[in-house]
């Protein structure tokens, strides 16, 4: 597996492949299916009970005859695991416990060869507190202009430099014997960079050149908008502007010097931008900058009419001016499920809503699950899945004893965290472990056989069926722009060029608008044809 890459103040550009990705110069991510893979959790092809580069590759049959255009992995790089592997220890080799740095260049190539393009995870703010560079500053080396190290405050140095929080809770410092403290924005073994360091920039550059030149079709950039610090590192106040951290101006010359380097290889960005204005927001897409951002707007909204479509409205505004699409997502690997969301009276989304024992309506969530994933399949733009959606899993509750997610114990216990959006994957109802592998590295709830993807291939009626016939039948709606129709309170409707989405979150059933065929529905129609509660459906127009 090798070493992790030798600390140096000014890191040396990487050995290209033997190989060059292959042109790439069309639009396919303004409109594609994309499916995240959290490898730990997909399927462990060793038996050891970690999902596991093995595990995908014997799996890509499942995802081609799902319909995807493109797989985006979590992060795959050697790390301790201590946040999911966000925490890196080194960007070029492959973590043993997923296989190794040749399994992922097969697994690249093989997956192209079905249509399936890759996008891989950068962690560009923070890297883990094993990786060479802080190894070396924690010794007192050159390294340490790298990090944000300071003297405490106080009398004696025994105060943090300044009130920022973590966001895992807690303060955003950590001091070391020697006094000083160092600055981690998230858990204290992820050291955050200091992005004013030209060495950190360069680094950063040759990782992508590493991984595109391994015929990658993209990359998501992880807490995008948080890189860039200012150099006094102030205090935090409410409404301070520009804020210390978050959306600091510098950052757009960091994005535009990355996309220079994804024009070369037509490859594409995505970044994780969590900003309330739209306009900040909308100036990352900008032609020079990043290509998508996802939109949380949409993901975090409850299963209100109003309320989602002010979102798909505000979403699409913003993206107009810039021409870039925009992106739909019900779920990932940080937020508790969609069937389990949606099943709860509050179904915003609120970290409070993931307290242990809240009660939950599975069918209810099931059923709008089922009508979400139509509706965010016929919005214009591309469209994420987060892997076991498609066989609509619910939030798993983890036993205290199991649960490996910082968040928790940083909380002091009282939030779960998210491990629950976690658990391995069900494949084959009667094998152990729900065919996944080895015992899964955390457990599956009593009754996860139930979903299993080969039960559910059989199943015409199963949330796997409509996921493949949804994303198969996607084309015929057509690529022309979202135009609302007339419908009434509760209900969303609109049109595509050449179909009709209705969505109906009203507490009665609809008469379905005026239409040349029936392509889809998300649950059956009532006697009288009409549209139920909770429930989509696609007409050809």
């Amino acid at each position: 597996m090798g070493q992790p890459t030798p600390a140096s103040p000014i890191p040396s550009p990487s050995s290209p492949s033997a190989s060059s990705a292959p042109s790439r110069q069309d639009d396919w991510w303004r409109d594609a299916v994309i499916y995240q893979v959290y490898v730990r959790s997909f399927a462990d092809g060793d038996g050891d009970g970690t999902g596991d580069l093995a595990g995908v590759r014997a799996r890509l049959p499942y995802l081609a005859e799902l319909g995807v255009d493109a797989l985006w992995f979590t992060p795959w790089y050697l790390s301790p695991m201590k946040d999911g592997g966000y925490d890196v220890a080194d960007y070029r080799v492959i973590d043993p416990a997923f296989g190794t740095l040749a399994e992922a260049e097969k697994l690249i190539a093989e997956a192209l060869q079905l249509g399936i393009r890759t996008i891989v995870d950068i962690v560009p703010n923070h890297v883990s507190d094993q990786h060479a560079w802080f190894r070396a500053a924690l010794r007192g080396g050159p390294e340490r202009e790298l990090f944000h190290f300071r003297p405490g405050r106080g009398a004696d140095g025994e105060l943090p430099p300044n009130n920022w929080s973590s966001q895992f809770g807690g303060p955003a410092w950590t001091r070391l014997a020697d006094g000083s403290w160092y600055l981690h924005l998230f858990a204290p073994e992820q050291p955050d960079l200091d992005w004013s360091h030209p060495a950190v920039r360069q680094e950063h550059e040759d990782i992508l050149r590493f991984w595109l030149e391994r015929g990658v079709a993209g990359v998501r950039i992880d807490s995008a908008a948080l890189l860039v610090k200012d150099p006094a590192l102030p205090d935090f106040t409410e409404g301070r502007d520009p804020h210390p951290y978050v959306d600091r101006d510098e950052l757009h010359d960091v994005y535009r010097a990355w996309r220079a380097i994804a024009d070369e290889y037509g490859a594409v960005f995505v970044g994780e931008v969590w900003l309330p204005d739209t306009e900040r927001f909308a100036r990352y897409l900008r032609p020079d900058e990043l290509h998508t951002a996802f939109n949380f707007s949409f993901l975090t909204c409850p299963w209100d009419a109003g309320r989602l479509r002010r979102s798909i409205d505000e979403t699409l505004a913003e993206h107009a001016p810039v021409g870039a699409p925009a992106t739909w997502v019900l779920c990932n690997h940080d937020v508790t499920r969609t069937v389990t969301r949606y099943g709860r009276e509050d179904t915003g989304f609120d970290f409070a809503t993931k307290a242990f024992g809240t009660p939950t309506d599975l069918a209810l969530g099931t059923r709008r699950a089922r009508a979400a994933a139509l509706l965010s399949l016929a919005l214009p733009g591309a469209v994420y899945v987060y892997q076991g959606e498609e066989l609509g899993l619910p939030e798993a509750e983890i036993p205290l004893d199991r649960i490996e997610d910082p968040m928790h114990f940083r909380s002091g216990g009282t939030d779960p965290g998210r491990d629950g959006c976690r658990v391995p994957l069900p494949w084959t109802a009667g094998a152990p472990h729900a065919g996944f592998g080895g015992e899964p590295w955390l457990p599956q709830p009593e009754g996860w056989p139930a979903y299993a993807a080969d039960l559910q291939a059989r199943d015409p009626g199963s949330m796997l069926s409509l996921y493949r016939e949804a994303i198969r039948l996607r084309p015929a709606l057509g690529d022309g722009p979202l135009t609302w129709l007339p419908a009434a309170e509760g209900v969303l409707a609109f049109r595509r060029s050449d179909g009709i989405c209705l969505v109906n979150l009203a507490g009665t059933p609809v008469t379905l608008p005026a239409h040349s065929g029936l392509l889809l529905a998300s649950g059956p129609l009532d006697a009288d044809g009409r549209l139920p509660e909770d429930t989509a459906v696609w007409l050809r127009a």
